[in-house]
């Protein structure tokens, strides 16, 4: 990852860049793969410090935190806090979003190993009172079988507790 710093009326000492380096290592344990980050530093006409830092992370865009106050220190651990908010919800959302994708997959999978091939016995043509009998003796949730005219039907229980017939 490239790191920029930049100081605006304010000289950075080796020591400031150290910290600002490690602030910024500090958030690569997102595994985000950030590209770019630029962190500026501005000392305004009442001495206070206001901290900018910009990240290019791939498909999310810029993230991008501002924090002002009195002590640089104190102003660049703020930012990177706020950072680390911004970038651990983004981190949770890709991950959790990953999770439920997996889940479904497994789920599809599941579904389709447990079709069961059952035999048809519709030769025997039935009555509807007959068919009714045997479906409520079956305990089956559905029964084709062929009427007394030779054709295909379906009995089946319906949501409301009643019959159905097609």
């Amino acid at each position: 990852m490239n790191v920029t710093i930049v100081g605006r009326n304010v000289e950075l000492t080796e020591a400031m860049k150290d910290h600002i380096s490690k602030v910024v290592s500090e958030v690569e344990k997102y595994n985000l793969g950030i590209l770019h980050s630029i962190v500026t530093i501005e000392k305004d006409k009442r001495d206070f410090f206001t901290v900018e830092i910009i990240m290019n992370i791939p498909d999310k865009g810029t993230a991008v935190v501002h924090y002002k106050d009195k002590d640089m220190y104190a102003a660049l651990d703020k930012a990177k806090d706020k950072l680390e908010k911004l970038l651990r919800r983004y981190h949770d959302k890709i991950t959790d979003y990953r999770k439920k994708d997996r889940i479904e997959e497994l789920i599809v999978e599941d579904e389709q190993d447990e079709i069961v091939e059952m035999p048809l016995d519709i030769e025997k043509p039935l009555t509807i009172d007959e068919a009714k009998e045997e479906f409520k003796n079956s305990g089956l949730y559905f029964m084709v079988f062929k009427d007394t005219e030779g054709e295909k039907r379906v009995i089946y229980r319906r949501k409301d507790g009643k019959l159905g017939l097609y």
